[in-house]
Protein backbone atom coordinates (compact mmCIF):
# COMPACT_ATOMS: atom_id res chain seq x y z
CA UNK A 1 0.00 0.00 0.00
CA UNK A 2 1.18 3.49 -0.80
CA UNK A 3 2.29 5.35 2.28
CA UNK A 4 2.29 8.94 1.09
CA UNK A 5 -1.15 9.73 -0.26
CA UNK A 6 -2.15 11.56 2.90
CA UNK A 7 1.09 13.57 2.73
CA UNK A 8 0.77 14.80 -0.86
CA UNK A 9 1.36 18.53 -1.26
CA UNK A 10 -0.62 18.85 -4.49
CA UNK A 11 -3.46 16.60 -5.59
CA UNK A 12 -5.56 16.35 -8.68
CA UNK A 13 -8.51 17.34 -6.51
CA UNK A 14 -6.78 20.63 -5.61
CA UNK A 15 -6.46 21.73 -9.25
CA UNK A 16 -9.21 24.15 -10.31
CA UNK A 17 -11.69 22.97 -12.90
CA UNK A 18 -10.36 23.52 -16.42
CA UNK A 19 -6.72 23.66 -15.29
CA UNK A 20 -4.47 20.63 -15.10
CA UNK A 21 -0.86 19.88 -14.42
CA UNK A 22 -0.75 16.68 -16.42
CA UNK A 23 -2.46 14.92 -19.32
CA UNK A 24 -2.20 11.68 -21.27
CA UNK A 25 -1.60 11.31 -25.00
CA UNK A 26 -3.86 8.93 -26.94
CA UNK A 27 -0.96 6.44 -27.14
CA UNK A 28 -0.40 6.61 -23.37
CA UNK A 29 -4.12 6.10 -22.75
CA UNK A 30 -4.19 3.04 -24.98
CA UNK A 31 -1.09 1.57 -23.35
CA UNK A 32 -2.48 2.18 -19.86
CA UNK A 33 -5.62 0.24 -20.77
CA UNK A 34 -3.47 -2.69 -21.94
CA UNK A 35 -1.31 -2.57 -18.82
CA UNK A 36 -4.42 -2.37 -16.63
CA UNK A 37 -5.77 -5.55 -18.26
CA UNK A 38 -2.48 -7.30 -17.47
CA UNK A 39 -1.67 -5.88 -14.03
CA UNK A 40 -4.77 -4.28 -12.51
CA UNK A 41 -4.79 -0.78 -10.95
CA UNK A 42 -1.79 1.38 -11.89
CA UNK A 43 0.29 4.31 -10.67
CA UNK A 44 3.14 6.47 -12.02
CA UNK A 45 6.17 7.78 -10.21
CA UNK A 46 8.80 10.12 -11.64
CA UNK A 47 11.89 10.51 -9.52
CA UNK A 48 13.73 13.21 -11.44
CA UNK A 49 16.98 11.27 -11.23
CA UNK A 50 19.39 10.96 -14.11
CA UNK A 51 18.84 8.86 -17.23
CA UNK A 52 15.65 6.80 -16.99
CA UNK A 53 14.98 8.19 -13.51
CA UNK A 54 13.70 11.29 -15.27
CA UNK A 55 11.10 9.23 -17.16
CA UNK A 56 7.75 8.35 -15.61
CA UNK A 57 7.70 4.77 -14.35
CA UNK A 58 4.45 2.81 -14.30
CA UNK A 59 3.84 0.31 -11.50
CA UNK A 60 0.94 -1.69 -10.11
CA UNK A 61 -0.88 0.72 -7.76
CA UNK A 62 0.78 0.79 -4.35
CA UNK A 63 3.83 -1.19 -5.44
CA UNK A 64 6.06 1.88 -5.38
CA UNK A 65 6.08 3.28 -1.88
CA UNK A 66 5.53 7.03 -1.83
CA UNK A 67 6.23 9.30 1.09
CA UNK A 68 6.61 12.87 2.25
CA UNK A 69 9.28 13.51 -0.40
CA UNK A 70 6.73 12.83 -3.17
CA UNK A 71 3.95 14.99 -4.62
CA UNK A 72 0.70 13.64 -6.07
CA UNK A 73 0.18 15.72 -9.24
CA UNK A 74 -3.10 14.13 -10.29
CA UNK A 75 -5.37 11.15 -10.27
CA UNK A 76 -5.69 10.61 -14.02
CA UNK A 77 -9.02 9.32 -15.28
CA UNK A 78 -8.69 6.83 -18.12
CA UNK A 79 -11.84 5.86 -19.98
CA UNK A 80 -12.49 2.15 -19.60
CA UNK A 81 -10.57 1.87 -16.33
CA UNK A 82 -12.57 1.79 -13.08
CA UNK A 83 -10.00 3.60 -10.94
CA UNK A 84 -7.80 6.62 -11.64
CA UNK A 85 -4.05 6.36 -12.17
CA UNK A 86 -2.13 8.34 -9.56
CA UNK A 87 0.83 10.32 -10.90
CA UNK A 88 3.50 10.99 -8.27
CA UNK A 89 6.68 13.01 -8.65
CA UNK A 90 9.57 13.60 -6.29
CA UNK A 91 9.15 16.95 -4.53
CA UNK A 92 12.53 18.18 -5.82
CA UNK A 93 11.53 17.44 -9.42
CA UNK A 94 8.13 19.08 -8.88
CA UNK A 95 9.80 22.29 -7.67
CA UNK A 96 11.75 22.46 -10.95
CA UNK A 97 8.72 21.60 -13.11
CA UNK A 98 5.86 23.29 -11.25
CA UNK A 99 5.57 25.93 -14.00
CA UNK A 100 5.10 23.35 -16.79
CA UNK A 101 2.19 21.33 -18.11
CA UNK A 102 3.20 17.70 -18.57
CA UNK A 103 1.86 15.20 -21.08
CA UNK A 104 2.62 11.51 -20.62
CA UNK A 105 3.36 10.02 -24.04
CA UNK A 106 4.76 6.76 -25.44
CA UNK A 107 7.67 6.23 -27.83
CA UNK A 108 9.21 3.10 -29.35
CA UNK A 109 12.20 1.67 -27.55
CA UNK A 110 12.85 0.05 -24.27
CA UNK A 111 13.93 2.06 -21.28
CA UNK A 112 15.74 0.50 -18.40
CA UNK A 113 14.10 0.10 -15.05
CA UNK A 114 11.09 -1.70 -13.76
CA UNK A 115 8.30 0.16 -15.53
CA UNK A 116 5.49 -2.14 -16.65
CA UNK A 117 5.59 -1.11 -20.32
CA UNK A 118 9.18 -2.35 -20.90
CA UNK A 119 8.16 -5.79 -22.27
CA UNK A 120 5.90 -4.07 -24.82
CA UNK A 121 8.91 -2.54 -26.63
CA UNK A 122 7.87 1.02 -25.79
CA UNK A 123 8.46 3.48 -22.98
CA UNK A 124 6.64 6.33 -21.36
CA UNK A 125 8.12 9.82 -21.55
CA UNK A 126 7.12 13.33 -20.59
CA UNK A 127 6.48 16.14 -23.04
CA UNK A 128 6.29 19.54 -21.41
CA UNK A 129 5.37 23.13 -22.13
CA UNK A 130 5.21 26.23 -19.98
CA UNK A 131 1.84 27.09 -18.49
CA UNK A 132 0.02 30.04 -20.00
CA UNK A 133 -0.67 33.00 -17.72
CA UNK A 134 -4.31 31.87 -17.48
CA UNK A 135 -3.35 28.31 -16.52
CA UNK A 136 -0.86 29.57 -13.93
CA UNK A 137 -3.54 31.80 -12.42
CA UNK A 138 -5.99 28.89 -12.34
CA UNK A 139 -3.45 26.71 -10.55
CA UNK A 140 -2.53 29.41 -8.07
CA UNK A 141 1.17 29.37 -9.05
Amino acid sequence: MSGGEEQAAVTGDAVPEGASRIALSAAATELLRLLHEQHGPLMFHQSGGCCDGSAPMCYPAGEFRTGSSDVLLARLTVEGMPEPVGFWMSADQFERWRHTHLTVDVVPGRGSGFSLEAPEGVRFLIRSRLFTDEERAGLGD
